[in-house]
């Protein structure tokens, strides 16, 4: 397939797509533009930021990996163009980046869709000095756009499955073309590299994953060991469940509770359960499951509104059995409340999760087995001994209660964990260096 073909098809299913979107937005809450000017590279204004970085984070997961990427051109004093396809990565990038937006050192926008208009439109009203995309996000008439109006693209963090390529291949010349047009791409692993060169990326170079790059708030560190302390309860935190994981682990919960009740035992006197939904949206269903299977629970946005460690919150959470986490930007503070986390998102097959986070709090991990996005990565961190790998949500459990009584192994894969992230750094300041470069060289060739 060629480009005009591809670009033809892409208008024929347009009206079909944008419904899609629309219906996504619906279902996920939140104003996502989905008609707006901006998705098909229109402005009301002139650009306020002059010659940023752009840098693409599609989601959520994107724009947390690009985090610590964002802040090193912000440190050096570069203007940032940061955008997204999802409501979610916005909101995220928007918590993230207050003070860079109240300043104007960062602005936010929606990526156009990919129709040629669209995307030259959008890079001519920005002028971006360069484009980098986060994982995986190739889109054949944005790059062309690119290469036209002299905009050097990188691909950043890039994994690539053997599906990826396989879906690359298919489509051949307009997706070959696509990955032989970046100025240099960066993927997070040798076999990643390997498959990328396949798509027909040239010279892909092994940088690492962005998202052991991670800046720990040591502030909601501390709080979160503050508060597991007055609670005087091993916590198990349950995170980033995603669509039909949260009923997995609620009935997993009350298998155990029932079980623990037949054996003369009271397991909810002891342990408590964290749920913590990746998507905002998801909260409330979250809730009225809970109620539905009666287990007894309270919401993280309750302590907030009492205080945390104060003597209502740690009462209200001493009377429930799973605290429910409906908070965002709080993920440090459930690990660190947590002896045990279980990463969602790979109990359906939904690819993973990231678990870097958890790893770097000194927490033990266990995944599920759909972990394809995160494959080496799992492969790496159950070879430390920094993780286990379940088969379900009740074996998860299992295995997570059996952790919590055996406090040298905890110790021990904790230990693991935070050295195996630790030893993985670097990936953001080698993409970085790169970076640089190309605009040096870009530069130089324009005097």
């Amino acid at each position: 397939m060629n480009r005009f073909l591809y670009t033809s098809l892409v208008r024929l299913l347009s009206p079909g797509l944008l419904a899609w979107m629309g219906l996504r937005a619906h279902r996920a809450g939140g104003n996502w533009g989905v008609i707006s000017g901006a998705r098909f590279g229109r402005y009301a204004t002139s650009s306020p930021v002059h010659s940023p970085i752009w840098v693409h984070a599609v989601s959520l997961g994107e724009t947390r990996a690009a985090q610590p990427l964002v802040q090193a051109l912000l440190d050096q004093g570069e203007h940032v163009l940061l955008t997204h396809m999802t409501v979610t990565g916005r909101e995220e990038g928007a918590r993230a980046f207050q003070d860079a937006i109240a300043s104007r050192q960062l602005v936010q926008q929606w990526l156009p869709y990919d129709f040629p208009g669209a995307t030259r439109r959008f890079l001519a009203h920005y002028e971006p000095q360069a484009g980098v995309l986060i994982e995986r996000e190739v889109w054949p008439n944005l790059l062309a756009s690119a290469q036209a109006a002299g905009v050097p693209m990188v691909l950043a963090s890039a994994r690539f499955s053997d599906h990826a390529l396989r879906q690359a291949l298919r489509l051949g010349r307009v997706m070959k073309h696509a990955y032989a047009s970046f100025a240099a791409v960066y993927a997070q692993s040798l076999e990643d590299a390997q498959r990328l060169e396949q798509a027909g990326a040239a010279a892909a170079r092994v940088s690492g994953n962005f998202k052991f790059d991670i800046t720990l708030s040591q502030d909601k560190l501390r709080r979160g060991r503050e508060f597991a302390s007055h609670l005087k309860r091993k916590v198990i935190v349950i995170a980033s469940t995603r669509e039909g994981e949260d009923e997995l682990f609620i009935q997993a919960m009350g298998k155990h509770l029932k079980r623990a009740r037949t054996q003369g035992g009271n397991l909810s006197e002891r342990v408590l359960f964290c749920l913590v939904p990746r998507h905002p949206q998801r909260f409330d269903t979250a809730a009225q499951l809970l109620e539905q299977a009666g287990l007894p629970f309270v919401r993280r946005s309750q302590l907030i509104e009492a205080g945390d460690c104060s003597s209502s919150a740690v009462q209200a959470c001493k009377a429930a059995t799973v605290l429910l986490g409906d908070s965002l930007g709080e993920m440090h503070w459930y690990y660190a409340l947590s002896r045990v986390a279980v990463v969602a998102g790979s109990f359906q097959p939904l690819g993973g999760q990231n678990m870097m986070e958890a790893s770097a709090v000194g927490v033990p991990v266990i995944v599920g087995p759909h972990t394809r996005n995160f494959e080496q990565s799992v492969a790496d961190a159950l070879a430390e001994g920094a993780a286990l790998r379940a088969a379900d949500a009740d074996s998860a459990l299992h295995l997570a209660l059996q952790l919590v009584d055996d406090a040298v192994r905890m110790s021990r894969m904790g230990q693991a964990g935070a050295h195996w992230v630790q030893k993985h750094t670097g990936a953001v300041a080698r993409v970085v260096g790169g970076l640089n470069e190309i605009l040096a060289r870009a530069e130089q060739d324009g005097l």
